[in-house]
């Protein structure tokens, strides 16, 4: 698609005649795509005649259009449930081998435990964690029993701007009636863009939990992150140039995944 990958824009590889600024996100776009591929997913796992599952979600295989909608893309793994493995627990083993891909796959797929749609939600609760770090769940400094969602797990609440992005740091919202609201240190009586951080956090922890059980259902994913999305752009009318929650969704529900 027209602008790559998300994998392109959080880890971008800038050349000698390409301006840094062209390839970085900045904290609307992250939370409209994140909404995109959480629209996508709830179609796939509840809107279908059966469910589907991906099996592979991760930045690579998220592309954006022209307008910035996030798809999902890639569904050489995807498992389509029949009626009967709808009835299977997510204890039972299975004997395929592992799906997906490192630190994006859920732990019960290397535990043998049968494809569901919870382990979508795991991957894009990893997925999540890392738009806002800018961290891979791979990153060297993730050994030793830290994970991306330990790393961000201790730093909640009072110590988000010490865990995101570098690049969000030095972000300014512009648009509307909102000259320049920068998310730093020196800044941190902007409680709404914090607040809304340390929301968005919390999804990805839950998305992310060990347990199977313990992870949202991407429906309710969706509404939270649409609320939260209403919150950052209603109170400031960050309109101009900006999707809202009703204009970030394509008009057909194909629109989401590629």
């Amino acid at each position: 698609m027209e602008n790559g990958s998300l994998e392109d824009w959080l880890h971008s590889s800038v050349g000698m005649n390409e301006p840094e600024t062209m390839r970085n996100l900045n904290f609307i776009q992250r939370v409209n795509v994140a909404v995109d591929v959480a629209h996508a997913l709830e179609y796939l796992h509840h809107r279908c005649e059966t469910p589907i599952i991906h099996c592979d979600l991760k930045p690579s295989n998220i592309l954006l259009d022209e307008e910035m909608v996030g798809h999902i893309s890639d569904f050489g793994l995807a498992k389509i449930l029949s009626g009967d493995e709808l009835n299977y627990s997510a204890n039972e083993s299975s004997s395929l081998g592992l799906r997906g891909t490192i630190g994006y796959a859920p732990p019960e797929y290397g535990m043998g435990s049968e494809l569901s749609t919870n382990g979508d939600v795991y991957s894009y609760g990893i997925l999540l964690l890392e738009m806002l770090t800018g961290k891979r769940p791979t990153n060297e400094r993730f050994k030793e029993g830290l994970s991306l969602h330990n790393f961000v797990k201790a730093a909640l609440p009072n110590r988000v701007v010490e865990i995101i992005d570098p690049i969000l740091l030095q972000e300014s919202v512009r648009g509307g009636t909102v000259g320049d609201i920068t998310l730093n240190e020196n800044n941190l009586g902007n409680d709404k863009y914090l607040q809304c951080l340390n929301s968005i956090f919390k999804i990805g922890l839950t998305c992310s939990a060990e347990s199977p059980s313990e992870r949202m259902d991407m429906s309710d994913v969706v509404t939270k992150l649409c609320s939260i999305r209403d919150k950052l752009l209603r109170p400031t009318r960050l309109y101009r140039g900006i999707r809202t929650a009703y204009d970030a969704k394509p008009t057909g529900s194909k629109g989401w995944y590629g």
